[in-house]
Parts: structure tokens; sequence; C-alpha cells
């Protein structure tokens, strides 16, 4: 049964989405040293069982962060934001802690300020208090590109509202995609909200943007990124 919802006073008639961001979560067999990641690594970067090390100015979050360059970058850089990466996909997930947890370095301590949450982002975020973000990023993620799969695209009307309300007012979520699809939905889905101010860029990433392995897998395929900022009203 379709639900209408409000999204910044519009009222669009749409499938309410499932709890389920990812398709499958397992890809090519884990190495040995990928299996220790994951046994005994893991553990000391999840989030919530693992506290952060820091008193954080921000909190940010990172739906799909992919191979966690991304991520990396930015709580590298900004070493006084708490950094949530989330990711449910194994491969990606052993990407990250390699970064971590570098084979080169014996006892390697987890970083005071990013922490891993290995399950669907939709009910973490429903789980956030108000305001309990500075910024969110969505960095080219599965496109969904089948009309019947498209209630499990993240940028989704009945999504808009829930991370309107756990962003700090001012606060930014940032999206990039490569896919046509999914840029299409996204033009059509922001344009019918008011809870965010949006700024569009086509094929030049913004400042400030660290790139990810997937814009360069799209630009050497020829597909042309966009890249949205949205500010909470």
């Amino acid at each position: 049964m379709d639900d209408k919802n409000e999204a910044g006073g519009v009222t669009i008639t749409v499938k309410p989405p499932a709890d389920r961001l990812y398709g499958r979560i397992k890809g090519k067999k884990l190495r040995p040293r990928q299996e220790w990641l994951m046994a005994a690594f893991l553990p000391l970067v999840s989030y919530p069982a693992a506290p952060f090390a820091i008193t954080p100015r921000e909190t940010w979050l990172e739906v799909g962060f992919g191979g966690g360059e991304h991520a990396y970058m930015l709580a590298t850089q900004n070493t006084d934001v708490a950094y949530i990466a989330a990711e449910v996909f194994e491969n990606g997930i052993c990407s990250l802690l390699s970064r971590l947890a570098p084979d080169d370095v014996e006892n390697p301590l987890p970083p005071a300020n990013l922490r891993l949450f290995t399950g669907d982002a939709r009910p973490l975020i429903r789980s956030l208090p108000d305001a309990a973000l500075g910024k969110l990023f969505l960095m080219f993620p599965d496109p969904w590109p089948k009309a019947r799969h498209a209630k499990r695209r993240f940028v989704h009307p009945v999504m808009l509202p829930e991370i309107a309300r756990v962003l700090v007012p001012g606060g930014e979520w940032r999206i990039a995609s490569d896919d046509p699809t999914y840029q299409a939905w996204t033009d059509d889905v922001l344009a019918a909200q008011t809870l965010f101010t949006v700024t569009r860029a086509e094929a030049a990433r913004p400042d400030g943007w660290p790139p990810t392995r997937y814009e360069a897998k799209a630009i050497a395929a020829g597909r042309t990124p966009i890249y949205w900022s949205l500010r909470k009203n």
C-alpha cells in the first residue's frame, strides 16, 4: 500500500522504503589478514559499542563508505569531528580497516575519531537524537535502477524529513552520483521539498570534496558525476 508523506510541505504519494539499502554483503572470499581484521580489529572501532576517544565539536555520518577512502580522508583531516562510517559490504569494510590497521604496524591502535557501523543506515539515523549531525555524506550510492527497487534508494521523499531532523540548523547533506537514473530521481525528489536549500554542480567536483574510487571509475567510463549540497533550512 502506498503512503502519503509530507516532504517539506509537499505531499507525495510514495511506497514506504524498506530498511534495506543494500543487496549482497559478501563478495570475494576474505584473506586471512582480512578475517583477522573483521574478528579482532573491527570490534575496537565498531559504533556504538566502541566509544569515541574525543569530545567532538560535531558528528558526521557517511552512508555507504565503499572503499573507505573518502571517510578516511575526512576523518584524518578533521580530527575534532566524530566520524561514523556506515557500510555493510564485507570487502569494503575490510578496505577501510586495512587503512586503519596496516600490515606493517604490529599493534595498530583504533583512531580516536572514526568508528564503523556495519548495519543499515536508515535505522541508525532514526535512532539518533534531533540535531545530532553536522554533516551527512552519500557518495555514489547503489542506484537501484529498476523501478520496483526505487523504494530502496536512500534519496527518498520519506527519508528527507528524517535527515532534516538529525541535522543541525545549517547542517549539510552531500550527495554524489554518476548514474543517470539516480541523478534524475534525485533532481525530482529534491525539487519537491522545502527542507533544504540545494546547490547542484555537474562534472567538476566542488572544493573540499575528497575524490573516491567510484568517481574515478565513472569518469574513466565516460559518465558525468553530479554533486548536490543540501543545507538544512
